[in-house]
């Protein structure tokens, strides 16, 4: 099934594409590589979730964050290629969790998103190398920031 067919079969409607931040582009494309600039978790209204995981946020809010960063990542490639059947599999994602210094569960917060790609492109193609680092903070005190390597289709 193709991820555009496998969202709609879940049931997920994308948000729109968020808003540039920045002096960037959002993607890049190398040959078959796309690059896609750290998306935070953009709720489609303007508005963002923040906080701080093990302070304002708990671990399935976090969670929650990001697999809603995962959606803001999929719209904008989805506006940047026209369609996510463009793309055959997830390369490599890192994962920013804005957290305390005592929390330590940044792999389970990514997990959000991570499964949420599992479940459009499957286990083989959704699931790539992966980061989950925890940091003092992120831009506008987002709770989530993940950028991504994904592999377009021959």
């Amino acid at each position: 099934m193709t991820p555009t067919a496998q969202l709609s079969s879940l049931g997920i409607t994308l948000p729109p594409a968020p808003p540039k931040g920045g002096i960037y582009k959002p993607v890049v494309v190398v040959g078959s590589l796309v690059y896609l600039s750290g998306h935070g978790p953009y709720l489609g209204d303007g508005g963002m979730i923040r906080g701080r995981v093990g302070e304002d946020l708990d671990l399935a809010e976090g969670h929650a964050a990001a697999r809603q960063t995962g959606l803001a990542m999929l719209a904008t490639l989805q506006q940047e290629l026209g369609s996510l059947d463009r793309i055959k599999r997830v390369v490599k994602l890192l994962g920013m969790v804005n957290s305390t210094a005592e929390f330590a569960d940044h792999p389970k917060v990514i997990n959000g998103c991570s499964e949420l790609f599992a479940q459009v492109w499957g286990d083989d193609c959704g699931i790539g190398a992966r980061s989950a680092v925890g940091m003092g903070s992120l831009p506008g005190q987002i709770a989530v920031e993940i950028e991504g390597i994904f592999e377009l289709n021959a």
